[in-house]
């Protein structure tokens, strides 16, 4: 795994203990159901359950000799039981272990994403109502468009997190199933109901129909899932590294003053490295997406083309946006606002950005759209190239003040219409907000 990206509750669910304890579980309550049919005394039980243990060590020391992780685990758990243990993987295949394992693991490592992301929702559903009536320049292209807040931006981003939420539950519950049933799937050394036991007891679901493994579409789904949000965290993170910029400068990463340090060749910067970090690491995880779906076709009942991938682009991908979410929650929470620079970048634009607005306000006068399309679009040039407020330069144009009043032709550039119902939209919020 990635450790430098690992937080401690998700590197515990990829852990080599973790993943053993879940096999000599799984092991023991196949045995389990098995004394429940009479296949197996119920004293030999008692003495699994008593005895059985492994020493990673000692499973990894196996491995170098019979090359196969599962053989050399049953071996060194074996030499903990004695002569009770042939009753464990009766009837069972390596996939049997691995893949109702992976599950667990998917499960658990999708509950700890869902949880930090409800604390990310959290907090960009605060900062939206506390934003709500921020003003600033809306861009398209780049460009300056029409005035919007920034709490509507930070509405949007509620929403697409809140649309990941979904997708990694639906995820979650895709991944949730276990299998017990043998090397090609057709239950030929256990019955169907010891592995129906088996999930019961695990929280699982039995695997309608495996082969040899559960069929990776739902892995496929379920790294698809973390893919598109880490997709939605690049979004948020892009923004924020644009609105940084020097030239723009209307918000700002939380920067802890006379500690930290933005350059080591420059006192003054103060870079969007989180931001960057957040762009970055997201495409580890989209990396992981190709290889999840081309493992969906292997050989007939199994092969094990798709073992080697999963061992790092399962434990990787989990950690990443587990990390990616904490980061993000801070990045938001802390984000630091500077709405003078805002009023000033809507004002370095000379008034383009109530355009449409005049161009409606002719409209409804009776000019025809396209005439008043050219008028005001002439307005706009002549406005760039003199460097003069828009409301001027339409203030002298005789085909545009025929037909509006100079009080209809200040009320085009009042702000207030293109934000009034930006409340509305923030009130949607509650929607999607817990407790």
């Amino acid at each position: 795994m990635i450790d430098r990206y690992t937080r401690p509750q998700m590197a515990k669910v990829w852990s080599e203990e973790a993943k053993l304890s879940h096999w000599l579980r799984i092991e023991i309550l196949a045995t389990e159901a098995r004394v429940g049919r009479g296949d197996v005394p119920k004293e030999d039980l008692e003495e699994i359950k008593a005895k059985a243990s492994f020493d990673p060590a000692r499973v990894k020391e196996l491995e170098r000799k019979t090359r196969h992780d599962v053989a050399a685990f049953l071996d060194n758990v074996a030499e903990t039981v004695g002569p009770a243990s042939r009753h464990l993987h009766y009837g069972m295949t390596s996939s049997d272990i691995l893949d109702t394992t992976l599950a667990l693991q998917m499960r658990e490592a999708a509950g700890i994403i869902l949880e930090g992301l409800e604390g990310l929702i959290d907090v960009t559903i605060r900062r939206a109502h506390e934003l709500a009536g921020c003003v600033m320049a809306g861009r398209t292209h780049g460009i300056h468009a029409e005035p919007t807040t920034l709490g509507l931006k930070l509405a949007g981003w509620a929403f697409e997190l809140d649309r990941g939420r979904s997708r990694v539950q639906r995820a979650r519950e895709a991944v949730s199933v276990g299998k017990l049933s043998g090397a090609v799937g057709t239950y030929s050394g256990l019955d169907p109901e010891v592995e129906s036991q088996v999930c019961r007891s695990l929280g699982l679901e039995p695997d309608p129909s495996s082969t040899q493994v559960i069929s990776r579409d739902r892995h496929a789904e379920y790294l698809s899932a973390l893919a598109i949000l880490a997709g939605s965290l690049e979004r948020i993170a892009t923004e924020i590294r644009h609105l940084a910029r020097t030239e723009v400068g209307e918000i700002q990463e939380p920067f802890a003053e006379g500690e930290q340090k933005g350059s080591s060749a420059m006192p003054h910067k103060r870079n969007p490295w989180r931001s960057e970090r957040l762009c970055g690491l997201a495409r580890m995880v989209r990396a992981a997406v190709t290889p999840a779906v081309e493992n969906i076709a292997l050989w007939h009942e199994r092969d094990i083309s798709h073992s080697s991938v999963e061992r790092v682009m399962l434990p990787d991908a989990c950690a990443l946006v587990d990390f990616m979410i904490a980061e993000a929650t801070e990045l938001v929470g802390g984000l630091v606002i500077h709405p003078e620079r805002m009023r000033q970048n809507i004002e370095a634009s000379h008034g383009v950005m109530f355009s449409q607005n005049l161009l409606l306000k002719l409209v409804d006068s009776g000019m025809l759209r396209d005439e008043a399309y050219r008028l005001v679009q002439n307005a706009t040039g002549l406005a760039w190239s003199r460097n003069v407020h828009l409301r001027e330069v339409v203030g002298e144009d005789p085909e545009i003040t025929s037909h509006l009043k100079p009080d209809e032709i200040d009320s085009a550039f009042d702000e207030a219409r293109y934000v009034e119902k930006v409340d509305k939209i923030i009130a949607r919020l509650s929607r999607i907000q817990k407790g």
